[in-house]
């Protein structure tokens, strides 16, 4: 190898360093942490952040909330309803597990959302009467059928709307739940059926402290 090869592989092993360190403090920065860890909990992060549609929903104290103001803490959505007979029943209970399983600071960060898919049966008293039954910290939220398919739409979580004239009817509706980061933006997903102890393993890492 000639001198001015030496030279150029020096220069090139020092740029590689350099990026490489560049990536990691990128990806720490983040807090995303060991994506195939992350993966196996079922946690999906997007590429880029992605901003929430400007529109408002009523939550259950019968406050106006726009859903692109959901900051300062990490939010984990859930688009269910209140009279739905298994999914969103359990999933309210292992998000109640979850969070006991959690540290102090990561519970304190983290938000719980019940997005409703059922407006003509989820008035904020139902949401609150039901929220109760998990934890009094829950939020639910509900409003007008175009503005809870329009926020889920943008969302990718997709719903198909009742027939509301039949008796009991339910909603069809997906498990995954929704990441919101601290800036108010979707940060990802978290597919379903939730494993709490995955979960309580990464959540620690991906929202401490918050960024």
């Amino acid at each position: 190898m000639t001198r001015t090869q030496k030279t150029v592989f020096i220069l090139v092993a020092v740029i590689a360093l350099v990026l490489g360190l560049t990536v990691n403090k990128v990806l720490t920065s983040k807090g995303q942490g060991d994506p195939t860890a992350l993966l196996d909990a079922g946690i999906v992060l997007l590429p880029q952040s992605r901003a929430l549609p400007e529109l408002s929903l009523i939550d259950q104290n019968g406050q106006t909330v726009a859903v692109d103001q959901l900051k300062e803490q990490w939010s984990l959505l859930f688009f269910g309803y209140t009279f739905c007979p298994d999914i969103c029943p359990a999933t309210l209970a292992q998000l109640r597990q979850l969070q006991g399983q959690l540290p102090e600071q990561t519970r304190a960060n983290l938000r719980v959302v019940l997005v409703s898919v059922d407006p003509k049966r989820d008035t904020p008293e139902q949401l609150k009467k039901y929220l109760a039954y998990f934890d009094a910290g829950f939020i639910g939220l509900t409003g007008e059928e175009a503005n809870l398919q329009k926020f889920a739409n943008a969302l990718s979580i997709p719903y198909i709307p009742a027939d509301t004239s039949q008796e009991n009817y339910t909603v069809d509706h997906s498990g995954n739940l929704v990441i919101i980061g601290p800036d108010g933006t979707q940060r990802g997903f978290i597919r379903a059926p939730l494993n709490n102890a995955k979960l309580a393993a990464q959540l620690p890492g991906l929202i401490n402290p918050l960024k």
